[in-house]
């Protein structure tokens, strides 16, 4: 991949070591995982396996034991390689690499079957590649936790950073549709320019329908106008603030997340070529 600057891949790695990500189906779905196409190397064989979880510094899997894996650990003295495969889901890019491990325990997964769930310890520094992806997931559950009510202004440039296809949205109000204005988004809620009178829309259940670009996403999420406000000089318009009510999908905490990074990344680079003040000097100092 290499997309982000080394520094952003060291401090993933310093921030969330050994916060581990469930690869569950909206996980595997952002990030592209290729479940099919991950194994597990052991010697010179290969072991089909599914990802249950990893960190930077160890995974879960989950395998049949009965398979000849117990047998085959023991000939390499719990030595593996995990194959890990991403698609990732904005270029198409097709990512592969291994991470030696060693197997450091195991507990039966399905009582009513073989499959057993294997801890894998890594060996060695993981790759780029595998911090870069699980970095950004764990940085927007963070940033989603931090900065839950900090919103983001919609402008030319916001919509463009976040991929948004417009500014006008979809939105059904009781059911009802409408169109609307999106004036700011938030982790936890968004700022609507609708037709209605304020009164009447306090308390209604909306459904805000997204559309994104790169990669191209609609979905929609549930929320309720919990405040709304006329619009100066216009008695037929309003600005509802909606809660979001439904889980958030990860996606759109990804896309708010990688904004607030941009920002973060931007206000370094314009520090960095800013002019530095000259350091006053110390008195009695010989003039320059």
């Amino acid at each position: 991949m290499g997309l982000l600057p080394r520094q952003k891949i060291i401090d993933y790695y310093n921030d969330y070591k050994n916060m581990p990500v469930i690869f569950n189906k909206e996980i595997i779905q952002v990030t592209g995982l290729q479940a099919k196409q991950v194994i597990l190397k052991c010697g010179s064989d290969f072991f089909p396996c599914v990802v249950y979880s990893t960190s930077f510094t160890e995974a879960k899997i989950v395998a049949a034991s009965k398979s000849g894996l117990i047998e085959k650990l023991k000939d390499t003295n719990n030595s593996a390689s995990i194959k890990f495969c991403f698609k990732i889901p904005e270029s198409g890019e097709q990512v592969v690499f291994l991470v030696a491990a060693r197997v450091i325990g195991s507990v039966p997964y399905d009582a009513a079957s073989d499959m057993s769930m294997f801890t894998l310890q890594f060996s060695q520094h993981p790759p780029d590649d595998l911090i870069e992806i699980v970095g950004r997931i764990l940085e927007a559950n963070v940033n989603y936790s931090k900065r839950k009510d900090e919103f983001i202004a919609i402008t030319g440039e916001t919509l463009r950073k976040l991929r948004f296809s417009g500014k006008e949205i979809g939105v059904t109000i009781e059911n009802v549709p409408r169109r609307c204005i999106l004036r700011d988004i938030s982790f936890a809620g968004a700022r609507l320019v609708t037709v209605g009178v304020a009164k009447f829309l306090i308390d209604k259940r909306v459904v805000i329908k997204f559309d994104f670009n790169e990669p191209d996403e609609i979905y929609g999420i549930e929320g309720k106008i919990v405040d709304a406000e006329k619009v100066a000089d216009r008695d037929d318009m309003v600005v509802a603030n909606v809660f979001y009510c439904d889980s958030v999908p990860m996606t759109y905490k990804v896309r708010l997340s990688d904004y607030f990074s941009t920002l973060r990344t931007d206000a370094k680079v314009a520090g960095l070529s800013a002019p530095q003040p000259i350091p006053d000097q110390p008195p009695n100092a010989p003039p320059a």
